[in-house]
């Protein structure tokens, strides 16, 4: 096993790299001239690869782009498919003849180089928009029918992927990316979005930060120019086989898994995994390991001698699975100075902690992996412990006198309690009222486990946790992906009796069920505790200038917004009886850096 040992990450200038910068216009667009890959009379293709490295090869256009057979179609977007040899057997491809969306039947050529846009070609043409319930995997596409003249916008089940569309005069502007589409907006915040993420460190639901700015929702599809929206999937509770036991359960999880590993495992070269020493990531390390004939890295960070680990674990598993394991040791002045470099990489502002860490294990994995799995998606699909705040409150709702929904937001623990203070008092009064995202699926009538399961699948998962992950993993050049958010694991997570999920203090018992073979028992047994970043050391010891002057600049971007009397409070610490304002003004310090970054 070789050890990358406490690997001190040096901070660096680099200049921002995005793996692809391409977008649709669709309507007038005849004016169009600069970097137009492909036009018709209503319809334009905009690709430019951006990367500063000149030495890199660009396939953006002929990975991103894709004609059906008979020319009907153009197909955009970013799709990776874990089933593209199920549906090249379906299509009954011959893989020898033909190429598809070229007609370039005298070429041969092998299933690897047959691309997952031009699969996705070929299905439009036989089976049109009822091809997205064909698809398993990440995507976000953009379909133009040349003959109806009609524009679809469809993205994965889960949210892996993303596609934003904004409408300028007679053009709508279409993009995987929010950036993307930042010449064709103004700079006008969504307020309730603003409001939202405040509570969630995230934006949830179609808003994004931009007023003119609006996101398809995951597993479903937007018709242009009718606006109609179809849903081709919805996740439900449909439970399952209630009479049988966990470990049958289990057993069943453990062949789903098994077999969705060996997707996503590359072909013939060495693959990586972030392993933070809990269940969730330490399966995954596992699995990858029985299953991959190359290597395994698993890559691992803590924050410096003066802060707890999960070192212990992690270096537990990673001995115990055989891999080549690197720890990266993260320095207070690493999360400070790379902050605005990664704010830049997302799309909306994510006011997680983890969100430079992220980045930084990532520029870590690409010296040794191009592509990286994670184990995300183990707590909303099998009911971690970020549930057991509202399961007291259900006990206790009448002592705390909160409503349903505003328990659900203080559960975040971030600054839904303070909004009528933080905000001004003009913008309170704008958002107070305004309906939740949330409270369909809260106010359901699912079992109430399922309920808040959902809205972390729906919400937390599509618009905080995945987004991240691709937002990060593309900025290092990595390709990354989620196993325990592949769709097929969702649709199961849902019929799963709800009692072998979370249960009293058991946590996720059928996921420690289907694994408990390949994993050290001290994972199976030890409690969660999740990955902690010191931001409360941070603005104590380390930050507390740099974020008073970010934040308390009478030009700061956010100071149209909010009472900066209240925030020079929380930097200097006053009634933090809960020590939660590290966490706050994070969520705010990075709320800032978001909008320097997206300045036009």
């Amino acid at each position: 096993m070789l050890f990358n040992a406490f690997k001190n990450f040096k901070s660096k200038n680099t200049a921002i790299k995005f793996s692809y910068n391409w977008h649709v216009a669709f309507g007038s667009v005849n004016s169009l001239v600069e970097n137009v890959t492909w036009q018709d009379e209503h319809f334009a293709f905009i690709s430019k690869d951006i990367t500063k490295d000149n030495k890199s090869n660009n396939t953006s256009d002929t990975r991103l782009m894709a004609l059906s057979p008979k020319g009907q179609f153009v197909v955009v977007g970013e799709v990776w498919l874990s089933n593209r040899n199920e549906l090249i057997e379906r299509l009954g491809i011959n893989i020898n003849k033909i190429v598809s969306g070229f007609e370039l039947n005298d070429i041969q050529l092998t299933d690897t180089q047959l691309t997952d846009i031009q699969i996705v070609a070929q299905l439009w043409e036989r089976w049109g928009c009822e091809s997205f319930k064909l698809l398993v995997g990440m995507f976000a596409l953009v379909v133009w029918d040349r003959e109806r003249q009609e524009l679809y916008l469809g993205r994965d089940r889960v949210g892996a992927r993303t596609v934003y569309y904004t409408r300028d005069a007679s053009t709508y502007w279409i993009a995987a990316s929010l950036r993307s589409l930042r010449p064709y907006h103004s700079d006008e915040l969504d307020l309730v979005a603003l409001r939202d993420y405040l509570s969630c460190a995230f934006v949830p639901g179609e808003r994004t930060l931009w007023k003119q700015v609006r996101e398809v929702r995951p597993g479903t599809v937007l018709q242009l120019p009718d606006g109609k929206v179809n849903a081709y999937w919805e996740l439900k509770e449909q439970i399952r086989d209630a009479d049988k036991s966990l470990a049958w359960h289990g057993e069943r999880l453990r062949e789903l898994l098994d077999n969705i590993i060996q997707e996503y495992l590359p072909k013939n070269q060495a693959v990586g995994v972030f392993l933070s020493g809990g269940l969730d990531s330490s399966c995954i390390a596992a699995l990858a390991s029985k299953f991959h004939n190359f290597p395994v890295h698993t890559f691992s960070i803590h924050f410096g001698s003066e802060c707890p680990n999960e070192l212990e674990f992690s270096s537990l598993v990673a001995n115990h699975c055989q891999t080549q394991h690197h720890i990266l040791e993260i320095t207070f002045r690493d999360m400070w100075n790379r902050l605005l470099e990664t704010m830049a990489y997302l799309d909306d502002p994510i006011g997680d902690p983890l969100t430079v860490p992220n980045l930084l294990v990532g520029e870590l994995a690409k010296e040794s992996v191009d592509i990286i799995l994670n184990g995300e998606g183990g707590d909303p699909c099998f009911g971690g412990p970020k549930n057991q705040p509202m399961l007291i409150n259900t006990l206790y709702g009448e002592l705390t006198n909160q409503n349903l929904l505003q328990a659900y937001l203080n559960s975040f623990h971030k600054c839904a309690a303070d909004l009528p203070q933080l905000l001004k008092p003009e913008i309170w009064q704008a958002v107070e009222t305004e309906d939740s995202v949330f409270s369909d699926d809260l106010y359901s009538n699912a079992n109430y486990l399922n309920r808040l399961m959902a809205l972390n699948i729906k919400y937390k998962g599509a618009d905080q946790i995945l987004t991240k992950v691709s937002n990060l993993t593309q900025g290092t050049g990595l390709i990354g992906l989620s196993p325990l958010f592949d769709q097929r694991i969702v649709d199961f997570s849902m019929q799963i009796p709800p009692e072998y999920k979370l249960s009293g203090v058991e946590e996720k018992a059928v996921l420690k069920q289907a694994v408990f073979d390949i994993i050290p028992s001290a994972i199976i047994n030890r409690p969660k505790s999740g990955m902690m970043v010191p931001v409360q050391m941070g603005f104590r010891q380390y930050w507390h200038r740099e974020a008073k002057k970010l934040l308390l600049n009478k030009k700061a971007l956010i100071a149209p917004y909010f009472n900066q009397s209240l925030i020079n409070d929380w930097l200097n610490f006053q009634g933090d009886v809960w020590r939660r304002y590290g966490v706050k003004l994070w969520l705010l310090v990075s709320l800032e850096m978001w909008l320097q970054a997206n300045k036009k």
